[in-house]
């Protein structure tokens, strides 16, 4: 029988990742939150791993491969939260599987705190390995990519200007948001809300490159409205 090893550490066997990961291929449609999303949360959680002291690898993996199944029930209805209604299909889902429920429940309690919620932070060693793995990859180059391709998906916007001119970069009464605000409001910040060292590292690496695309966008922009038509080239017919 084939078992995957992490650093030594026998964890779930290769019958039981295969039927997990066929789960949450069957469960997920979100091109920003798809498989390669979930497979580099588990990359990156499998990394930050190697610097925790005690750590349920079985855990871990089944939260990271299972952490967005609820992601199409969020975008039917806004009003749910992908994290708790994931958590719940893991639950249930591992259960089938003769998980113990004390396990079912670990990786339940792991995916209900991954998402960004003061209220409800991530309190064991996995829970927290789960969020910073899944904040990585809105940090950096890939964050920029995702966030970009999500504002596609649900219709949002590069940017949007004010009655001046000026890029609009703050959440306000918009309908439609923008690529500008999304960052702002998010992407800037996601470098002070990680709970590991390693995860924290990784994060100020990518951070530079997401600044230096965010000012060169709206530097370039910037400049092509002030270069293209303004009040004085229109004739006065009065």
């Amino acid at each position: 029988m084939n078992y995957f090893i992490f650093k030594g550490l026998v964890a779930v066997t290769k019958k039981e990742y295969q039927k997990i990961e066929d789960f949450m291929l069957s469960q997920i449609n979100d091109t920003s939150h798809d498989e390669h999303h979930v497979y580099r949360v588990l990359n990156s959680a499998l990394d930050i791993a190697n610097y925790a002291d005690e750590k349920d690898i079985d855990v871990l993996i089944a939260a990271c491969l299972l952490h967005d199944i609820g992601r199409d029930e969020q975008f039917a209805n806004p009003e749910l939260c992908h994290a708790q209604v994931g958590s719940e299909k893991a639950y249930e889902f591992l259960l089938s599987q003769d998980w113990s429920a004390q396990k079912a429940l670990h990786v339940k309690e792991c995916i209900s705190t991954h998402r960004f919620r003061s209220d409800n932070p991530p309190k064991s060693i996995e829970a927290k390995i789960v969020f910073d793995a899944d904040k990585l990859d809105v940090c950096g180059a890939i964050g920029i990519a995702r966030t970009l391709a999500y504002e596609g998906q649900v219709g949002g916007v590069l940017y949007t200007l004010d009655k001046s001119g000026n890029i609009i970069t703050s959440v306000g009464d918009e309908e439609t948001t923008s690529f500008f605000q999304e960052y702002n409001y998010k992407l800037k910040n996601v470098y002070d809300s990680f709970f590991t060292e390693r995860g924290k590292e990784i994060a100020l690496e990518r951070q530079k490159t997401a600044i230096d695309f965010y000012n060169g966008l709206f530097n370039e922009i910037t400049q092509n409205n002030k270069r293209g038509i303004d009040d004085d080239v229109w004739l006065q017919n009065d």
